[in-house]
């Protein structure tokens, strides 16, 4: 089908320093490698240097191949992080049950309904593919409805389908099914090496989940074609374990497989924050892991402009849509079934832009920060030199 889609409306692209001298670039449309002449005193690209960036393309979107669907198959969970976006409170008892969102459980139904708005806006966006991620909640606690939906939405188009899951109930059996049904991809979450991952990611009715995550990956990986995706959440609760946990991981797992990801945690908890200082020692901690991860053949991804996930950077949905188990729409994944942040409704579309005013939430805002912010862009300007600087001379750009 033809791509028709015209570029988000913001210039996102990001002007970073590279370590030795020299400039990264990157931009809607790929990255650059900058001399130092290239760029004037101030840090502010020289006007020939634009033009031929413009030439290249590296400002221009490319063309979304794919409608991008997320839907939460259930928006319980079995475990009970402090941090987690979808807590409403902490849990005053001193315990790990913080309230959550409302329960919501995804039903065949509601599949038929999910399914149907899908294909009105895929053939409005003139897109004949689909990118499915099965969210939560942890979406294993529906099996059935997520199984469901995999099998339901090819008949869409062609399936790209992932998952983001805590792993503690992935069986071999449950993943072949899955893996059958036409998901591809996982993605896992750690909190750090097992002991400090174990005080973090609690089951809610108590005990700790990583030996059982790992086991549970290692086996699923073994039994399906699924590729992994394993996000570390750094914060000043763990930071410290991150380069044992980095070895662990490549001892018990493929790392040829896994795509590896350090990803600070925002104050974004209700009742929680994430005490670190992002300064230059932090940046260094992060370099340090990336490169060995690369040392031992995880993937890493590379650092991208500063835009928003396909959902949410289009404020009709033009591209994209979050839906949650009861059919409510969300900008993003960040907001699904959190109550005053709603954007419409499968069965009445999307609300106005003025209705949705201050509640269209863009996976890459910094609203969470406050104060923060411009100490957040820096350091991670500095963590994303390093890691280009280090995919570069390992050949990986």
């Amino acid at each position: 089908m033809p791509a028709t889609q015209s570029v988000p409306e913001a210039d996102r692209s990001r002007l970073i320093k590279a370590d030795g001298g020299g400039w990264w670039f990157l931009g809607n449309g790929g990255y650059a490698r900058l001399r130092p002449s290239q760029v004037g005193p101030d840090g502010v690209l020289l006007p020939g240097t634009e033009r031929f960036l413009h030439d290249q393309g590296l400002y221009t979107s490319k063309a979304f191949s794919s409608y991008s669907l997320t839907v939460l198959t259930s928006t319980d969970c079995n475990l009970g992080c402090g941090y987690c976006f979808q807590n409403t409170g902490q849990d005053e008892s001193g315990g790990h049950r913080p309230p959550r969102i409302k329960h919501a459980r995804l039903t065949s139904e509601m599949i038929t309904n999910v399914l149907d708005f899908t294909r009105e806006r895929m053939a409005a966006a003139e897109l004949g593919r689909l990118s499915l991620m099965l969210f939560g909640g942890e979406p294993l606690l529906n099996p059935r409805g997520s199984r469901e939906l995999l099998r339901r939405a090819a008949e869409l188009g062609e399936l790209n389908a992932s998952m983001v899951s805590n792993g503690t109930l992935l069986t071999p059996l449950i993943a072949k099914e899955l893996n059958a049904a036409g998901l591809t991809s996982i993605q896992i979450t750690f909190d750090g090496d097992r002991d400090e991952h174990d005080a973090i990611r609690i089951k809610r009715s108590g005990g700790g989940t990583f030996d059982m995550i790992v086991n549970n990956v290692a086996k699923a990986m073994a039994a399906t074609s699924v590729n992994w995706h394993l996000r570390v959440n750094v914060s000043h609760l763990n930071r410290h374990g991150m380069d044992d946990l980095v070895e662990r991981l490549a001892d018990r797992l493929d790392p040829a497989r896994c795509g590896l990801q350090f990803a600070l945690i925002g104050d974004v908890g209700v009742g929680y924050g994430n005490d670190l200082s992002y300064g230059s020692s932090l940046a260094a901690d992060f370099a340090r892991w990336h490169a060995r991860a690369l040392e031992l053949g995880f993937s890493v991804s590379r650092p991208k402009a500063n835009n928003g996930c396909q959902a949410c950077s289009y404020k009709d949905g033009r591209y994209g849509a979050v839906v949650n188990a009861d059919g409510v729409l969300s900008s993003c994944w960040e907001t699904a079934g959190r109550p005053g942040w709603e954007v419409g409704t499968l069965a009445d579309g999307y609300l106005s832009a003025e209705e949705t005013e201050g509640r269209w939430i863009a996976c890459d805002d910094q609203y969470q920060h406050g104060e923060n912010a411009a100490a957040l862009a820096a350091f991670q300007d500095e963590v994303d030199a390093a890691l280009l600087d280090r995919l570069n001379a390992a050949g990986r750009l």
